[in-house]
């Protein structure tokens, strides 16, 4: 069927599933002593916004609480991060005033550590979300007392401990992280594959023997993947669910204007990325002899906005974005010199299309060997964070409603779908990677404007995401079920998230200046839908 310009033929099989989305994909990520993640964040002790009764949630912000609990989310990870590799996690438990203050090694500040596990156990707990914890793994000792701390039922003197902290039961922590980007020099704690694949099988051997019911977590990497995974796989594999893959984005808008078009067309990047990954482990873990392999968990990500390096420092603005700042004139866009990511940088449209986009690629993976099983955003709260928080409230960023969305209103059965519609070709970003000459590096793709996730709900409706990257202009879609336009309904429930402006963001003063619209039961016209330009539009049929 020949397609129109501006119309996109979207055909759905509803008939060959090809996987199930796992909840935990719409995961989170909370790092201690970083940019207000925690301080200034989840926890602000004193503020009039924050819990004043005494208990494990004294000092937590109500605000940001209530804002987390609507989202329902999947796993929240902490403490980092990179803060992981340096923590100890029994500074962070007892009497509050006597918690030691200690320099924080991996972002140069100071960790009060009035905010630890139980704290954040327990918020978690308020929050109706499973906590994910991660260990620095180089301590085999720390971690499994860590495992007996918080989940062991047996009398002993860790968990009389516990129960003087405020919790007699078990916390049954599910998830635990065994060590974070190890390979890297910047962490405390790095060392080479072979050196790491042997700490974490021991690691995992004892922290399983606490409680076997426990999900592991190994250190993935997004570079030499080969020389990195075969020894971890061929010695714990069989020890681990799930090895985590970090990626980032890269914006420049902040001091080239716009780059809207480049912000939007970088989860092709990430597709690639996962998909490659996802191939590499499946093979390297049947090579290894194990009987399946571990799922991928893409425990962080973002979309990094960038800045030259020589602008005065950022500061958060009361508002909810950057506090204003005298900056010299912007350097010519492909050569900034050093650049820096701006912690306090608002999230736009742009980026809630992108992280859209990303979301979309996870759920392709659902029928892979080794999917994408769990991912979480960097950050849940501040620092490009999905909730904004500030001495005089809290917001939901642009990037919220992406998730609240797909968490709420799509379904969990991933369907076959097929878009043929307008596309562009572009140099696309490959994430915040660069060459020697600083520049963010591009390979050429071909940018389809129109990108779909296909799910059944359990209520037996088929939900359709359906993403514009189009800037300007509206495309109607024309969706076919199960290969006839006779099969696909007349009308279907359709709510759509954008703004006017593809760079609008969200503030104190504005919180709804992007938001979803719920237009009701729609009716198709000539058998088509529209989506809008830079949206996201979800229809349930």
């Amino acid at each position: 069927m020949p397609v129109p310009a501006r119309e996109a033929l979207v055909t759905i099989d509803t008939r060959h599933p090809e996987g199930r989305i796992d909840d935990d994909v719409y995961g989170h990520f909370l790092e201690s002593a970083f940019f207000g993640n925690i301080e200034g964040g989840v926890f602000d002790e004193g503020s009039p916004l924050s819990i004043d009764e005494p208990g494990l949630l004294q000092g937590v912000r109500a605000d940001v609480l209530e804002l987390c609990r609507d989202l329902a989310p999947g796993p929240i990870r902490w403490p980092g991060g990179n803060f992981t590799s340096a923590y100890h996690w029994e500074d962070g438990v007892g009497p509050r005033e006597s918690r030691p203050r200690r320099l924080e090694l991996a972002w140069g500040g100071l960790e009060s550590n009035r905010f630890g596990t139980d704290e954040f156990l327990a918020w978690c707990e308020a929050v109706g979300a499973e906590p994910y914890l991660v260990h620095s793994c180089r301590d085999v000792d720390e971690a499994v007392r860590w495992v007996e701390y918080t989940n062991a039922a047996q009398e002993t003197a860790l968990t009389a401990r516990r129960a003087r902290n405020g919790r007699a039961e078990p916390w049954k922590v599910k998830y635990w992280g065994v060590g974070n980007e190890v390979y890297g020099p910047w962490q405390m704690g790095h060392r080479p594959a072979e050196e790491y694949a042997a700490a974490a099988r021991e690691h995992a051997r004892f922290m399983r023997l606490v409680d076997p019911d426990i999900r592991l977590i190994g250190v993935g990497i997004p570079w030499q993947q080969e020389q990195w995974t075969r020894p971890l796989l061929r010695r714990a594999g069989h020890l681990l669910d799930h090895l985590s893959l970090h990626l980032y984005g890269a914006g420049t808008h902040l001091w080239t204007g716009d780059d809207y078009d480049d912000i939007v067309a970088q989860s092709l990047y990430f597709e690639r990325e996962m998909t490659a990954y996802s191939q590499l482990v499946t093979a390297l873990s049947a090579e290894a002899g194990l009987e399946r392999p571990p799922a991928l968990a893409l425990d962080e990500w973002n979309m990094r906005h960038l800045e030259p390096a020589a602008w005065p420092d950022p500061q958060p603005g009361d508002d909810g974005g950057i506090a204003p700042r005298e900056l010299p004139d912007a350097p010519p866009a492909d050569r900034p010199g050093p650049v820096r990511v701006n912690r306090w940088s608002p999230r736009t449209v742009g980026d809630l299309l992108f992280y859209a986009g990303v979301f979309h690629a996870i759920h392709r993976t659902a029928g892979l060997p080794a999917p994408v099983s769990m991912a979480n955003p960097v950050n849940l709260v501040n620092a490009n964070g999905v909730i904004v928080a500030r001495p005089g409230g809290a917001v939901r960023s642009a990037i919220y409603h992406v998730w609240h969305l797909y968490r709420h209103h799509l379904g969990r059965t991933v369907l076959p779908s097929r878009v043929d519609g307008p596309a562009r070709s572009a140099a696309v970003r490959l994430g915040d990677n660069r060459g020697p000459d600083g520049r963010l590096l591009t390979a050429p793709m071909t940018v389809p404007y129109i990108d779909v996730s296909a799910t059944r709900a359990d209520d037996g409706s088929v939900r359709v995401a359906v993403v514009n990257r189009h800037r300007d202009e509206t495309v109607r879609v024309r969706i076919v079920l199960d290969g006839t336009a006779g099969d696909t309904p007349a009308s279907a429930r359709v709510r759509t998230l954008g703004a006017d402006d593809p760079h609008a963001v969200n503030t104190l003063a504005d919180p709804d200046a992007v938001t979803v619209r719920d237009l009701g039961q729609v009716e198709a016209s000539d058998g088509t839908w529209a989506a809008g330009p830079h949206s996201v539009t979800v229809l349930a049929f």
